[in-house]
């Protein structure tokens, strides 16, 4: 007897004449079953070719079928399925191996042949229906899976699996028409109908169809890990975290194991979630972080990113993100180094740097993400160094094509300061997107260029969006071309997809108060048609400061307080028009009010490079060795530029301090200012004196006194000073600014 015939050659096998044609039939399918089974796919196929016609049996044709759906092998089972159609003993009527081809081509993504054979089928069974709707559910098809098991119903009784399948696929209506029918059908107890059914109503992403979900867990008898996963999901996908944590916690309390799945959506749930807390996420966080540490997840790429997203941008706890991203040394990927470059982009783009220069020591190839990751902390440093390399690298990823790594460039660059190479960048795009423009746009409203915006939007092939006007409006607010503003406002009203909202409708009263139009801004606010929010209550606050408006001042104020009763700014604000207008006891009460409600204000901080190194410079000098040093240079150079007519801004000092010499003592002593000084000094100790710019980069918004400050060192020092605050850039050179002193 033959031990087995995938070892023996086909001569031999034509010799055993004595032996019955139903052993070789059975021979040859096990030893097509053993050579599918070990993956030998190839050598399966030869065997069977090479086989007498009267061996390919049916069994035989299944086995080859199932191998190719198992290794989604198209090519072959096209070819083995016209070689059935040529057989002698045709199979072609077989309902056995029809379900199999309907199976096989399924499986391998080709669900128009399944249909084919499905149409021409002379019989159908359960198994015929369910694994065409199958198919269709795989295929993301959810009308032609519903309206199959409609046809089915006609024919024949559906099973669980064919339930189970369309609602893989479903939405809401034909999911609850789906879920009546298991009830009717009593399939509604099968634990793949229910892990389905609540699979379907999370997808819904609506709160009241959790709860439906809810009501379907609730009923069931036996619920496996699936069940489990699909609960916490669901209500993680409808945003209502504490329900997903507090299923969680009677899976733990109940005894029920958990799995790489669970931890996933856990940690989905308090990174997207609305309905916690901070301390309530911080909470959970640490307690998940050690799950995952006491049942080895926390080695899985996946749960160890998913825990560092959580500190990093729900919790703002850097240090226990590098500390969990370092301990991840034996299972960190790319996926795993992009994400904590993401997590360090906005917080420290330099150690954001850092780390992609560790990303491609370690011989890692940087993706699209990674690359529109660390291009993001590269618009968060003082010059365009590290964007130049990063630019260079993408090129020679091979992306240099690519629009999104073109468009972040172009912000990296603008965001740098420098224009020309976002010019040169958008020039040589390929194909532009509406993202392309807008971040031209912004570009040139960032250096406030409003003659240059105008004509690119002029010449945009694309129809602008939302951001498109709120960079061409936020570029007229910053130049003071009140009426080109306007009119550009005006119509945003002609086309329903370009109605104003929140953020346009700031820039207008921006735009206005700038210019001291009070009765036009009042005006636009009252015609709002939604609540104005803090950002436009902001932007009055600041034209009210600017040019003294107390009673609109107390206004946006209190409005802003109401909103954002942390906010600083509207305590500030207020002390600084009370002040102004020589006030001085209500100007103590707003500062007192901002100490009882413990509001700090954001310290004014300032950043140069010198010699490839960042420096920091804290208002005060806070925080430097060197800062005596600093302030020796530092009086030399306001000595120079009195002689030049420089006259301290009083209005900018500190409203409590009474004397006027330490009222210029504080001006002097602005963080901008130090970094300059510095600059100067170490470009003297280096002897680089031809040095013909100086970048600083400032955290909040420029004073009036530093900015009449640097107008005249640029005339001093016969140099360009380039300072990017909160708001945009100013280009000092020969006694005058790029904002034309409107900012």
């Amino acid at each position: 007897m033959l031990k087995s015939i995938s070892h023996i050659s086909i001569k031999s096998l034509r010799c055993f004449s004595s032996v019955s044609p139903f052993v070789l039939k059975h021979e040859l399918v096990e030893g097509l079953r053993t050579l599918v089974r070990s993956g030998d796919l190839r050598r399966a196929f030869s065997l069977f070719y090479c086989a007498p016609v009267e061996l390919q049996s049916q069994q035989a044709y299944a086995a080859l079928f199932q191998g190719c759906a198992e290794q989604r092998n198209l090519s072959h089972g096209n070819s083995l399925h016209h070689h059935m159609l040529s057989h002698p003993h045709s199979y072609s009527r077989d309902l056995f191996l029809a379900n199999h081809l309907i199976t096989m081509y399924v499986k391998c993504g080709n669900i128009l042949y399944a249909r084919k054979v499905f149409e021409k089928m002379h019989e159908r069974n359960v198994v015929s229906w369910t694994s065409l709707i199958t198919g269709y559910a795989q295929a993301g098809n959810e009308q032609e899976g519903f309206c199959l098991l409609s046809a089915m119903l006609a024919h024949c009784c559906p099973n669980e699996f064919a339930l189970s399948s369309v609602l893989t696929s479903c939405w809401y209506e034909p999911g609850k028409q789906v879920h009546g029918l298991a009830l009717k059908l009593g399939l509604h107890c099968s634990i793949y109908v229910a892990n389905a059914l609540i699979s379907m109503y999370g997808r819904c992403r609506d709160g009241g169809a959790a709860y439906e979900a809810w009501t379907v867990f609730e009923a069931m008898e036996f619920k496996n890990l699936v069940t489990w996963n699909s609960m916490i999901a669901a209500f993680q996908c409808c945003n209502l975290g504490k329900q997903a944590i507090g299923v969680f916690m009677r899976m733990h309390s109940d005894g029920v194991g958990f799995d790489r799945a669970t931890l996933l959506n856990i940690c989905s749930s308090l990174y997207k979630s609305s309905d916690l807390v901070r301390d309530e996420v911080s909470m959970c966080c640490l307690q998940l972080h050690s799950l995952s540490v006491k049942s080895g997840f926390v080695t899985q790429t996946e749960v160890a990113t998913s825990l560092v997203k959580i500190y990093s941008e729900t919790l703002g706890d850097f240090t226990e993100c590098y500390k969990l991203f370092m301990e991840m040394s034996q299972c960190r990927d790319i996926v795993a180094w992009t994400g904590i470059i993401t997590a360090f982009a906005v917080y420290d783009p330099e150690r954001a740097i850092l780390l992609f220069g560790q990303l491609r020591h370690d011989k890692l190839s940087p993706d699209w993400y990674t690359f529109s990751s660390v291009l993001k902390a590269c618009a968060g440093l003082v010059t365009a160094r590290h964007a130049l390399t990063i630019h260079a690298q993408v090129i020679k990823g091979g992306f240099e094509a690519d629009t999104v790594l073109n468009n972040s460039l172009i912000h990296a660059y603008a965001k740098c300061g420098s224009l020309d190479l976002c010019k040169r960048v958008f020039d040589g795009m390929d194909s532009r997107d509406v993202v392309s423009w807008n971040s031209m746009l912004k570009a040139y409203s960032l250096h406030g260029q409003v003659d240059s915006i105008l004509p690119v939007f002029h010449q945009m092939d694309i129809k602008p969006d939302s951001a498109t006007f709120i960079a061409l409006l936020s570029a007229c607010s910053h130049a003071g071309r009140v009426e080109e503003g306007m009119k550009i406002f005006r119509s945003m009203f002609e086309k329903p997809e370009t109605l104003p909202q929140l953020h346009h409708y700031a820039c207008v009263i921006d735009m206005l108060g700038r210019a001291e139009r009070f009765t036009e801004a009042e005006e636009v606010i009252k015609q709002m048609p939604m609540d104005p929010d803090a950002v436009v209550w902001s932007a009055l606050l600041g034209s009210c400061r600017k040019h003294g408006n107390t009673r609109l001042g107390k206004l946006a104020a209190e409005k802003l307080k109401e909103l954002e009763p942390t906010n600083s700014l509207s305590y500030i604000q207020m002390s600084n028009i009370y002040s102004a207008e020589g006030s001085f006891n209500e100007a103590n009460k707003s500062r007192k009010e901002m100490e009882t409600w413990r509001v700090r204000k954001e310290p004014g901080l300032s950043w140069t490079e010198i010699g490839n190194k960042v420096h920091e410079f804290a208002s005060g000098g806070r925080r430097r060795a060197d800062r005596e040093a600093i302030y020796s240079e530092l009086e030399r150079l306001i000595g120079r530029l009195k002689e030049m007519g420089y006259v301290p801004e009083m209005r900018s000092a500190l409203q409590d301090i009474e004397e006027e010499e330490q009222k210029e003592e504080h001006l002097s002593h602005h963080s901008e200012k130090l970094a300059l000084a510095f600059a100067v000094m170490e470009g003297r100790k280096s002897g680089d004196c031809g040095v013909n710019l100086i970048q600083i980069m400032k955290n909040i918004r420029i004073c009036i006194d530093c900015h009449n400050f640097m107008k005249l060192a640029s005339k001093l020092l016969g140099i360009e000073i380039l300072v990017r605050d909160s708001n945009r850039f100013h280009h000092f050179k020969d006694s005058s600014c790029s904002c034309n002193d409107y900012w």
